[in-house]
């Protein structure tokens, strides 16, 4: 009969204590922060802000790019002129048997009001500009050239002024940095770097080669940075 009492007794104590075990543990008062948005197939359009050389700048420079066109994020989006931060991960110069190599890749995007974490590497794609259309300096009246008092078509363009002929210091943001610029003037359809290739090895960096010659970028050129290598026809 002893076993019989015995047995709901421990029963009961094995109930008691898992309470107690769940009571005991911390509720948690904070919760984990969202994870930044990343750029998952996005493009970014950049303009560097400094130059960059195959084999003269070393590995682990720290490089920064302005971005040129607003870019839709998987939760938010990256205005135009956001500060885009990264490094170079390969940097390798031409030479007689070996072809030339370069990988950057970008890890943040800040701007006035917040920021974004990512993994993304320059690819071997860039936006030429698209040429200007010549300015009319014309004073001419729209109907000048038809006009009875005008039988001459007399010619009411502008004298050269002196002073248009002066150049005068750029000021940017920042000194001796070149701003991003407009969208309208770099080509909707971009296009690959002459003589150059890029390759991607597993998760790796995006690595770009030319056998042709030494890679160069410059803080003119629109390049495009992108979490992976990019296909032809867009």
């Amino acid at each position: 009969m002893f076993s019989k009492v015995r047995a709901p007794l421990v029963t009961a104590l094995a109930v008691l204590l898992s309470a107690a075990a769940l009571l005991g543990q911390e509720t948690p008062t904070t919760q984990e922060a969202p994870a930044a948005p990343g750029c998952l197939g996005c493009e970014l359009p950049v303009v560097l802000r400094q130059s960059v050389t195959a084999g003269k700048t070393k590995v682990g420079t720290k490089v920064q790019a302005r971005l040129v066109v607003a870019t839709l994020l998987k939760g938010g989006v990256i205005p135009r002129d956001a500060l885009i931060s990264g490094e170079v991960v390969e940097s390798v110069a031409k030479t007689v048997n070996e072809p030339s190599r370069l990988a950057i890749r970008m890890d943040s995007a800040e701007w006035k009001n917040g920021g974004a974490k990512f993994k993304i590497y320059l690819t071997a794609w860039y936006f030429p500009p698209t040429p200007m259309a010549p300015q009319d300096l014309s004073y001419r009246p729209p109907d000048a050239q038809n006009s009875s008092k005008n039988p001459g078509g007399t010619d009411y363009t502008e004298p050269k002024n002196p002073m248009s002929q002066q150049r005068f210091p750029r000021r940017d943001t920042d000194d001796n940095i070149e701003a991003a610029p407009p969208a309208s003037r770099i080509s909707k359809q971009r296009v690959l770097m002459k003589n150059v290739e890029s390759m991607r090895n597993g998760d790796g960096p995006v690595v770009l080669f030319s056998t042709k010659s030494t890679i160069r970028l410059d803080k003119v050129t629109t390049y495009v940075l992108a979490n992976g290598e990019l296909l032809r026809g867009k």
